[in-house]
């Protein structure tokens, strides 16, 4: 009994690559960013105090509970984001048009983090208005 084949496919374009690697790129930065999260506690703390320094205002360090607060709403977001930036992408590779309209997005809002998710941002979505593109991702 042999495993049954999948149908054949329409071949990728080029300029897809526009797209799937800046999202390869931000998946992998921001898994590191979660694996980093655990150790991130005392940041929090430090980072109020250079507030505090800056604005030269009284300010109270935060309490223990508060952080780890902080944190898992920190690894909740950013969990979010990692699982939407894997789906568009695979959704992306698939040809399917909401892996676009995702990406589109992903895109614009990548342009306000300068200077490098700019770039990314860019080639995002001049990959993603492609001709090739938008014709490989109307499933």
């Amino acid at each position: 009994m042999s495993l049954p084949t999948p149908p054949p496919t329409a071949t990728r374009p080029s300029r897809l690559t526009f797209v799937t690697t800046p999202l390869l790129i931000a998946l992998i930065y921001n898994a590191i960013s979660l694996l980093t999260l655990p150790f991130s506690g005392d940041t929090i703390n430090e980072t109020v105090l250079q507030v505090e320094k800056t604005l030269g205002a009284a300010m109270t360090p935060m309490t223990p509970e508060l952080v780890t607060t902080v944190l898992w709403v920190s690894f909740a977001i950013t969990s979010a984001i990692v699982l939407l930036l894997y789906f568009t992408r695979r959704a992306l590779l698939e040809g399917r048009s909401w892996g676009r309209v995702s990406s589109i997005v992903i895109g614009v809002l990548s342009l306000l983090l300068f200077p490098i998710g700019t770039v990314l941002g860019i080639f995002m979505l001049i990959g993603a208005f492609d001709k090739d593109v938008q014709a490989y991702t109307n499933k």
